[in-house]
């Protein structure tokens, strides 16, 4: 994705757009949006704060957690710099290179978020159908081998669409629609047939996500079985309620990814603001509520924040008493 061909063209850019339609709002928007990457940078950061810092965490279901916060907040940090430079500098130009850098890093951090859900259903699959195996099959080695396998996956599958990206050329100076670069939007402004290159990349996504999702249902089929088969209905509460926050994490992950990939590639007459809507949604949305909700939702988690934060305020007071002495 990092090589371009705009020889046809001499024109140098793009012109990003962040709501079509409501430029005279865009300082109010700017103001939730702000927001909200905020939280999901202070929110994916002290995630990984607490559990490199807790020992008692350091263990195969925190560890995924890691990946999701740490794939999350550099999700966060590549679209950060061009939807505020719309929104508050209207700053819309964006050159051909920047724009491939940064639709590389979107699209490579979001497949990455893909296979970490993955990963973390194997874990609650493994905890709750063979938890005496847990131990054995989890060990720190194989969870480093599946996160090195993830990444792996990943440039695998990046160099057919680099090499595609490298045979094609652009018309420069158009309008996207979006605030960042999102290869079906760029991939319409191409001289040659765009369909040929975007059944390709949404072939690539199917691949990927499709069968990430597949993997993940069908841990969940098996989880539900393990589950049903236990007499008492507290220990399938119980068992249940470790599944809730992955549960709501791919829900949020891939229900704004598959509305906007159809809107984009398959109903051309979307309105571009619905797109645009969708589109930050789909990266903004799970950067913001996945720290929140396992915050709120894991015992664990919130105990060592608040075990942090105490420890924070009980130094404050012992400092200041010692600088007065």
């Amino acid at each position: 994705m990092l090589v371009f061909n705009n020889t046809t063209s001499s024109v140098s850019h793009f012109l990003l757009t962040a709501f079509p339609g409501l430029e005279l709002a865009h300082v109010w928007i700017s103001i939730p949006v702000c927001c909200l990457y905020v939280i999901a940078l202070l929110g994916n950061s002290m995630i990984l704060f607490v559990i490199i810092i807790e020992q008692s965490l350091h263990k195969p279901m925190y560890y995924f957690l890691c990946m999701l916060s740490a794939v999350d907040l550099c999700l966060a940090i590549t679209t950060l710099p061009t939807v505020l430079g719309v929104l508050w500098f209207h700053v819309r130009e964006i050159s051909f290179k920047a724009c491939l850098i940064q639709m590389f890093f979107v699209h490579t951090f979001s497949f990455l978020e893909s296979s970490v859900l993955v990963a973390m259903a194997f874990d609650r699959f493994m905890a709750i159908c063979n938890p005496l195996r847990y131990a054995t099959v989890l060990s720190d080695m194989m969870v480093l081998v599946i996160g090195l396998s993830i990444c792996i996956r990943q440039v695998i599958f990046s160099f057919p669409t680099n090499l595609a990206l490298q045979t094609l050329s652009f018309r420069g100076g158009q309008e996207l629609s979006h605030p960042f670069c999102y290869h079906p939007d760029v991939i319409k402004n191409t001289y040659s047939n765009p369909w040929i290159t975007s059944f390709w990349g949404m072939f690539i996504q199917l691949y990927l996500n499709g069968t990430d999702l597949l993997f993940i249902l069908f841990s969940y089929v098996l989880i539900l079985r393990t589950v049903l088969s236990i007499v008492a209905p507290k220990k399938q509460q119980k068992a249940l309620s470790t599944c809730v926050c992955h549960i709501c994490a791919v829900t949020l992950f891939y229900v704004p990814m598959i509305s906007l990939s159809l809107a984009h590639r398959l109903f051309s007459s979307t309105p571009r603001v619905i797109c645009s809507i969708l589109a930050n949604v789909y990266l903004l949305l799970p950067p913001v509520l996945n720290p929140v909700i396992y915050s709120l939702k894991t015992k664990t988690v919130r105990r060592a924040m608040f075990q942090l934060f105490q420890s924070k305020g009980s130094r404050g007071p012992n400092v200041k008493g010692l600088r007065g002495k």
